[in-house]
């Protein structure tokens, strides 16, 4: 029985064998080729590339879909058709190649790369670029053969050049393993469907020049999440990582893309030009040809659209910009160096004419220094594709960090703390030798007098470096230049008439007074730059900054108890610790608008640029104020007149939002939505509604009564169109 049992098991076997093996033998005989739809891979130290099909076979369609496939190895990517500031795509060579009398690629969505300010588009991993090939002869037999030319790039790049080649035999048509691989990777790529549920609702082009901004109005059909866009536009042109701003129900979006100019187009503009975006949101995706409009209400001149400069209209600008700088020495931001400006006068009381007058000479000569620096400044910002703009030296940490250095060092000076002048000490022995008035030190003194004087605008002053930073570096130079001789006018008048000085009482024990007066000035407007410091690097740093410069106080107060070695090393250990202040300020500095900083007063909501438009829509007043803790003006207007309690009724009103945008740290949005009106510095004021749907901007010193108007205005009917 046992026996039995062993044979029927052994009977078994082998005919399951047998037809394990019957199988087989069909499958070679009978089944096609599964891998006739890939070529082989093509393989490099950093990736691989090769051919595949949808079908296994020619089929009789006169078209057919292919794919090249990468796959690359970590760390490494390959292009998109814009790779952006660096790169190629793949390009694709099908010469040598059967029965193929053409090739169209697609192109997945991108993802974007930033390193080091440059913004690149392309693919890490796998990727397929679906191919549609026409054939000359449906039916027959076809060979791809191609060479492909690639960048592979992770910290270095590589180009290579790949062989593939795939041949389909004639036959009826099915469906490969690739096919669903192809499939996948088609569905990524944008779509031109005018249905789509993502839309371009509005694309406009403000400023001009080296200077532009793209503003494009976005919805969809349901909540967007991480939108980008990606430009492609005429060569000349490169298009920065635009900045989104989502609207509370996150059904609609505003995105500002700054345009840089490069070779012979930087005074080109973007007008009535037609761009190619491609809008990319999660898994879904659309590809539009847009042409842009300028934005009304911006300068758009023709002019100002060629990037053409008549001689008038510079002369024109230029004095505008000597105007700004001479309304500028009565501007509130003046008031941290009035100490300054006042002790550099009545220390000449009794003095003799000719060091009156080169003494302030040398501190002129500081001042337009000081405007050459920051004019340099800008162009440098600019030609890196930074955003560039009046007082943003006040956004910087290291900046404060140095000025709050330098004020404790006048401040100690003046109140006796040490017996020579700073900087004078420094740059001027021939100065500490023959007295306080180096020439040297009448020079820094009005370059550090510049540099605190000018953190806000001014009437003139805003149009000039409005039209002088949408300009290439001759007027920037030109404009700062002239803004530097307007600011140092005061200086010009006493070194012309120096009687206004020599006159003044000679200095005696009065001045000791005064001069500590003036120190408990220079005090508070350190203790006023290490507030805006404490926004900027947060509290610790801030406190850690402040008991430096305490060190720093105790430090030079014992001095004159130090001699020879002692006091030198006294002198490094101050040196060291101002050092220490700005490299750890700069360390913890911080980008974007202050958290909260416009949630602590009920009249004021968040800046939400792409709110504006839905809220004028819907027959709301908008208003928008532009401030920086750093901006004197700007608290100024806001003691004055905003916050005066029929200002804060009027900005509470039914159908009224007001909007704050602090600007005390660094942020794109914010430069671009000045940038659209042709401003770059604060304060600024625009008022919104349905008789103002561009914005009406107001003056940079408010009142009530153009506070008021602007918003009557604005708020009115729509203006008619005339037909």
């Amino acid at each position: 029985m046992v026996n039995d049992v062993g044979m029927t098991g052994r009977k078994r076997h082998r005919r399951g064998l047998a037809a394990a093996l019957a199988v087989l033998l069909t499958l070679a005989v009978g089944v096609p080729d599964a891998r006739a739809a890939a070529s082989s891979w093509w393989n490099s130290d950093h990736g691989s590339v090769r051919l595949i099909a949808e079908s296994d076979f020619a089929g009789d369609r006169d078209t057919l879909k292919f794919g090249l496939q990468f796959r690359m190895k970590p760390g490494w990517k390959i292009y998109w058709r814009s790779p952006g500031d660096a790169g190629f795509p793949p390009q694709p060579s099908w010469a040598g190649s059967r029965n193929m009398a053409g090739t169209k690629i697609q192109w997945p969505a991108p993802v974007r790369f930033s390193v080091l300010g440059l913004e690149t588009l392309g693919y890490k991993g796998e990727t397929v670029f679906p191919l549609t090939v026409a054939l000359f002869e449906p039916g027959k037999d076809v060979s791809l053969n191609g060479t492909i030319a690639f960048l592979a790039c992770a910290e270095i790049c590589i180009p290579y050049e790949a062989v593939v080649s795939l041949a389909l035999p004639k036959g009826p048509e099915n469906s490969s393993r690739e096919a669903g691989l192809i499939e996948t990777f088609s569905a990524r790529v944008p779509t031109r469907d005018e249905n789509s549920a993502l839309r371009i609702v509005r694309a406009e082009i403000a400023g001009s020049g080296p200077r532009q901004v793209i503003q494009l109005a976005l919805a969809a059909d349901r909540a967007l999440r991480q939108p980008d866009i990606y430009t492609e536009g005429p060569s000349g042109f490169r298009f920065a990582r635009p900045v989104t701003r989502l609207s509370d129900d996150r059904l609609s979006a505003l995105m500002r893309i700054s345009v840089r100019t490069t070779g012979k187009n930087k005074g080109a503009s973007l007008a009535g030009r037609k761009l190619t975006f491609t809008l990319v949101d999660g898994d879904r995706g659309i590809e539009r040809d847009v042409k842009l409009t300028a934005t009304v209400g911006i300068p758009n001149a023709d002019s100002r659209r060629t990037g053409e400069t008549t001689f008038s209209g510079m002369i024109v600008i230029l004095a505008f910009a000597l105007l700004g700088g001479m309304v500028l020495n009565l501007m509130p931001c003046v008031l941290p160096v009035l100490s300054i400006k006042l002790l550099s006068l009545v220390g000449h009381g009794g003095g003799h004419t000719r060091e009156v007058r080169f003494g302030f000479l040398a501190s002129a000569a500081g001042i337009i220094a000081s405007f050459l620096v920051l004019g340099t400044v800008a162009i440098l910002l600019k030609s890196a594709g930074l955003a560039a703009g009046w007082g943003i030296q006040f956004q910087q940490p290291v900046f404060l960090a140095a000025m709050v250095f330098i004020l404790v060092l006048f401040a100690g000076n003046l109140w006796g703390l040490f017996e020579f002048r700073l900087p004078g000490m420094v740059m001027d022995p021939a100065a500490r030798a023959g007295g306080a008035h180096g020439i040297s030190g009448h020079f820094l003194t009005g370059a550090f007098a510049a540099l605190l004087a000018t953190p806000c605008s001014a009437p003139f002053l805003g149009t000039a470096v409005g039209f002088a930073l949408s300009r290439g570096p001759v007027e920037i130079y030109a404009v700062f230049v002239a803004l530097g001789l307007g600011l140092a006018a005061p200086y010009f008048l006493v070194a012309a008439f120096p009687a206004l000085a020599t006159r003044l009482p000679r200095p005696g024990p009065w001045m000791v007074t005064l001069r500590r007066i003036l120190c408990i000035a220079l005090i508070g407007t350190a203790a006023w730059l290490i507030s805006v410091l404490f926004i900027q690097v947060g509290l610790p740093v801030a406190v850690l900054v402040t008991l430096f410069m305490a060190a720093i106080w105790i430090g030079i107060w014992q001095l004159r108890q130090f001699k020879g070695r002692a006091r030198n090393a006294t002198w490094i250990v101050v040196a060291a610790l101002g050092v220490m202040s700005v490299v750890i300020s700069g360390s913890f500095a911080r980008r974007g608008q202050t958290p909260n900083a416009v949630l602590n007063d009920a009249v004021w909501q968040k800046f939400d640029p792409a709110r504006i438009a839905r809220e004028v829509t819907g027959g709301r007043t908008v208003f928008v104020d532009v401030t920086a803790d750093w901006c004197i003006t700007c608290q100024v207007n806001k003691a004055l007149v905003l916050n005066q309690d029929d200002i804060r009724k009027l900005l509470t009103a039914d159908k009224v939002t007001a909007m704050k945008a602090d600007w005390t740290r660094p942020d794109a949005e914010i430069s671009d939505f000045l940038a659209s009106f042709g401003r770059f510095g604060i304060p600024f004021n625009v008022v919104y509604g349905p008789g103002a749907p561009e914005g009406s901007p107001l003056p940079e010193i408010l009142t009530r009564s153009s506070v008021m108007n602007a918003m009557a205005e604005a708020s009115g009917p729509s203006p008619q169109v005339s037909r």
